[in-house]
């Protein structure tokens, strides 16, 4: 990463606006830093594009690949208004033939107004709310829209000479996509995909259409006889209809509002923009050409020692002497600069917290099956178990008189526990940070999200305190429409004499005082211009944080030093050598499989493969180890604990890839991956992608300004993250200076203009996304012309995360009842698993699965970069490879295809020679029962795996957690009334895959 002089001396990561400055990207044109340019790709098909007409009937206006474009009426050259920094969408004619948009040119979506002719932009909404889906009137006085401003999505009426906003409906409808009725007295909408209803300017409301069970409705319009027009759609049916009557059925309707003319109407679908009158149907040719960069492909590395720099959840005593964190595998104690071991790294050991006097230390450790209390007394070194109970512990904090202990549960559930009983405290909560106690105890604050709306379910990370006398639950904001780092160790963190908190906004520390109850009594104080992790504090004047990998103590009048630890790691070492007979391999690329071979294996690495002298004495195969390109390892990594690396090479996965995790706990499980004290495959990985000016996970890292992003990247630059992941919210302009000043790859959600900057890979077929659709695939799950070509032209990945491989339970649930399945899952994972698996997939959908694998098969054949992912843990570790793999088979893929998609494709991505079986490659070969080139349920045979040249047997997999019961528990008091779910944002991460719901 290359910073300016200036510019490190000007990282203040204080907020600062987005700038706004008059784009460098001009129409048609790009810059990339280190990308070849190209020619044009010539699209011809669009994919979830909306269309407009104007007045007089001779233009339409679409949006594609997030740019506004007019056509003449009957079709021809496209003509692009607005550049890729704009990011508009959702065009509306008006009188004049001004042309009204939505963009997210500041971080924010805000209405803006352009010409026919691309002159004369203009912005007419601004601030953090979101201003959306605008829609002229009739006369061109105003315009309807929807905004998250009063608390949820309601149709708003934007005056346009004025600038006047009226609120015409509120909390708690989720309205969207407004639009006019012909006198400009009525406006239609859509409320939560469920019902069509109609305002009047005055507020007069009534329901028009409620959608049949199983159903979802988008795009209303008034039609003929002001009757209600919209799509009515299920998986593998989008019908457009007029009243109750099907007008067009039988195609991917894409959901927009349509546009009536007498008896006919204009809509799009199948990737075209279409008339449909009398019965038959028009398409209005188009032809638009865009910019695209191509790929470069990087060099891939594999760290081999150092210095410890996987150095995560730092803690310190109230005397300030000593310090514990997780490191290696391993808990350590810092005290008079000399470094301890405490714990052996056998299993999970994690998060731990000092008692008041110093004396013991509480932590979570997964020894007896499951993350539960344990707690250490530092002068005989003895562990007791400390309140066990049915489900994880985790995140553990004592309170100020040590006599209890607050944690969180597997499902988000914030409980107080002593050595008598537990109480819940919270009701369920989505990915929450630890707790943090008050001096006097009487208060519990955590990290939270409150999201702005349902429908678009980003928010801010605030403090949620919980008084434990009146069981209140608040939500307070660090500072006005800004979040807590993260949701883990950024706070917030009460000092020990209750007169201030401490959090991490915009990636530094921020102190703020507060009375007994965290109520703010002064405005919060930047302590910190470093990047800035992990908070404690030492005393009540000092915070001690982590620093890119250093230790650090910084007091709060501004004088910072490092902490020295003294740890170094270096890469196990490989056995010498070794020679595997198996009865047939395959090396990755070959057509078929080869019989009969010795493969030689030299410290870590493929020797040679060799004719086996003598009869085949193996009924195994061997082939490449499997290499799952995106999970999140520690999304629920203390519940998963020392599992999930058992579990990936159980099932012959060698090589994981996360674009997305809690940074420390990333670089201390690669650290200890690579060292050998922790059991696991390969991991290649980046810590919280960078998104923008709301979150949702608790991985994520809210950017709003440049100097933050240089703050970001210094350090992706200083912890050596494999890959740069940047998420939802993250404007196009701080998107492109991320993709010009980071050295390693790059991905995101969006296919463009993430394909004309730079950027080198699509995670997911369409996953979440701030327009709440996609334009890569449509909600039927299909993909037209536009994204096949950008995708092979770019030579972008694309990884098909296919959610929806459930379906194939209904014919065949092995995979959820195998033995390896039921052993490493923990108890509460493998209980939904197998339940999902017994109701075959009840809650996926064949159809759209046939549609993705469908559009991954043309990208792959196509000659385009398809690598097979699962969003593990929210599809299931290591078993959904194989879901994946299958779901690719049965519909279309060989299983050759599908297997490279696993092997060679991912390790081209991460620029590393793995993938294959040949001399030089490194030694990742699974050994499996059965031939995968001809079946590929045999690449779930996993009998043996190797990984570097070291060979695990499936059974030495399974016995840590073999004969792994359940532990006597503490006694379940009445819960709390704060613990009772009063907030619809309130679930377990694992109530629906979120990722993909929109």
């Amino acid at each position: 990463m290359d910073l300016s002089r200036r510019e490190l001396l000007t990282r203040t990561g204080q907020a600062a606006a987005v700038a706004t400055a008059a784009s460098t990207l001009t129409i048609g044109q790009a810059q990339a830093s280190g990308h070849a340019a190209e020619s044009g790709v010539r699209l011809t098909q669009g994919t979830n594009i909306s269309v407009s007409r104007s007045a007089d009937g001779k233009w339409l206006a679409f949006d594609l690949v997030t740019a506004i474009w007019v056509l003449p009426a009957a079709g021809g050259v496209a003509r692009k208004l607005t550049d890729e920094l704009q990011d508009a969408t959702l065009p509306s004619f008006g009188p004049g033939n001004q042309i009204a948009f939505q963009s997210y040119r500041d971080g924010n979506y805000h209405l803006y107004v352009v010409g026919l002719d691309g002159s004369g932009s203009r912005q007419l909404t601004s601030g953090k709310y979101d201003h959306r889906e605008p829609a002229f009137s009739p006369d061109g006085k105003k315009i309807a829209f929807v905004s998250d401003r009063a608390g949820s999505y309601g149709v708003h009426v934007l005056d346009v000479a004025s600038g006047a906003i009226t609120q015409l409906t509120g909390a708690p409808d989720e309205a969207a996509a407004p639009q006019w009725s012909r006198d400009g007295k009525r406006i239609i909408f859509v409320t939560g995909n469920a019902t069509v209803d109609v305002v009047t300017l005055d507020g007069q409301r009534s329901r028009l259409v409620t959608a049949p069970a199983g159903f979802q409705l988008f795009g209303a319009a008034f039609g003929p006889g002001d009757q209600p027009s919209y799509t009515q759609m299920r998986p593998g049916q989008a019908d457009l209809m007029l009243g109750t009557n099907v007008v067009v059925s039988g195609q991917d309707v894409f959901g927009f509002a349509p546009v009536w003319d007498g008896d006919r109407v204009l809509y799009t679908a199948d990737g075209h923009i279409r008339w449909h009158a009398n019965g038959s149907v028009v398409d209005v040719p188009f032809e638009a050409t865009v910019p695209v960069r191509t790929v470069r492909l990087h060099r891939g590395k594999n760290l081999v020692a150092g210095p410890v720099k996987g150095i995560a959840g730092p803690v310190v005593s109230r005397d300030g002497t000593k310090i514990a964190f997780r490191a290696l595998n391993s808990l350590y104690l810092v005290s008079a600069g000399k470094t301890t071991k405490l714990t052996d790294g056998k299993y999970f050991d994690s998060d731990p917290d000092f008692s008041p006097d110093g004396t013991r230390l509480i932590y979570a450790s997964d020894r007896s099956g499951v993350a539960q209390l344990w707690v250490r007394d530092l002068a005989s070194g003895e562990d007791k178990l400390f309140a066990p109970a049915p489900g994880a512990q985790t995140t553990p904090r004592f309170s100020p008189d040590g006599t209890k202990v607050a944690y969180v549960d597997q499902d988000g559930q914030v409980w107080i526990t002593d050595a008598t009983g537990r109480r819940q405290i919270t009701p369920t909560l989505f990915q929450p940070g630890r707790p943090t106690w008050s001096a006097d105890g009487t208060v519990v604050a955590l990290a939270a999200v409150k999201p702005f709306s349902r429908r678009f379910r980003e928010g801010t990370s605030q403090i949620l305190s919980v008084d434990l006398a009146s069981g209140e639950l608040k939500y307070t904001e660090p500072m006005p429409f800004r979040s807590i780092a993260t949701r883990g160790d950024d706070g917030p963190v009460w000092s020990p004499d209750g007169k201030h908190i401490a959090f991490v906004v915009e990636s530094v520390a921020w102190v703020v005082s507060v009375d007994l109850k965290g109520n703010f009594t002064g405005e919060p104080r930047q302590v910190t211009r470093e990047v800035t992790d992990s908070l404690a504090w030492h005393g009540n004047e000092a915070l001690v944080h982590l620093n890119n990998g250093r230790l650090r103590k910084s007091t709060l009048d501004g004088r910072t030093s490092t902490i020295r630890v003294h740890l170094n790691w270096a890469k196990l070492k490989a056995p010498e050598r070794q020679v595997v007979h198996v009865g047939a391999y395959w090396d990755g690329e070959a057509q078929d499989l080869r019989s009969n071979v010795d493969i030689v294996v030299e410290n870590g690495c493929v020797k040679e493969v060799r004719p086996h002298q003598g009869p085949a004495q193996s009924t195994l195969t061997a082939i490449p180890g499997l290499i799952d390109a995106h999970n999140h390892w520690h999304l629920r990594g203390r519940q998963w604990g020392a599992r999930q690396g058992n579990v990936w090479l159980a099932y012959g996965i060698t090589t994981v890839r996360s674009p997305g995790d809690p940074v420390y706990q990333m670089v201390e499980t690669r650290e200890a991956l690579a060292a050998g004290t922790l059991t696991g495959p390969r991991f290649y990985a980046t810590g919280e992608a960078i998104d923008g000016s709301r979150v949702y996970y608790n991985f994520m890292r809210p950017t709003l300004s440049r100097a933050q992003l240089d703050l970001e990247l210094r350090r992706a630059h200083e912890l050596a993250y494999d890959m740069i992941k940047t998420y939802v919210r993250l404007p196009v302009e701080l998107q492109r200076a991320a993709v010009q000043r980071s050295r390693v790859p790059l991905s995101s959600h969006y296919l463009y203009p993430a394909a004309n900057l730079g950027m080198d890979g699509m995670e997911h077929v369409g996953a979440t996304n701030r327009l709440g659709y996609s334009h890569t695939v449509t909600r039927q799950g299909k993909a037209y012309q536009d994204v096949v070509s950008l995708f092979v032209r770019s030579g972008m990945s694309m990884t098909p995360t296919l959610f929806h491989n459930r379906a194939l339970f209904a014919e065949d649930k092995s995979l959820a009842t195998d033995e390896r399945t039921r052993i490493l899952f923990p108890p509460w994972e493998y209980e939904r698993y197998l339940a999902d698996a017994n109701s075959g997939g009840a809650a996926s959908s064949a159809a759209i699965l046939r549609n993705w694998v469908e559009f991954a098969l043309a990208v792959h054949r196509g000659g385009g970069l398809v690598i097979c992912g699962t969003d593990a843990p929210l599809d299931a570790p290591a078993t959904a490879t194989h879901m994946n793999l299958r779901a690719m088979v049965k519909f279309g893929f060989t299983p050759r295809e599908a297997l490279i998609t696993a092997t060679r494709n991912p390790a081209r991505w991460l620029g590393l020679p793995l993938g294959a079986i040949k001399p030089g490659a490194p030694a990742d070969i699974t050994f499996v029962e059965g031939n995968p080139l001809a079946d590929i349920k045999a690449a779930a045979n996993v009998r043996q795996v190797m990984v570097g040249g070291r060979l695990h047997q499936v059974a030495d997999l399974l016995k840590p957690y073999q004969n792994a019961g359940l532990l006597a528990t503490t006694n379940a008091l009445e819960p709390l009334p704060s613990a009772e779910n009063k907030h619809w944002w309130h679930e377990p991460e694992w109530a629906e895959h979120v990722c993909c719901a929109h």
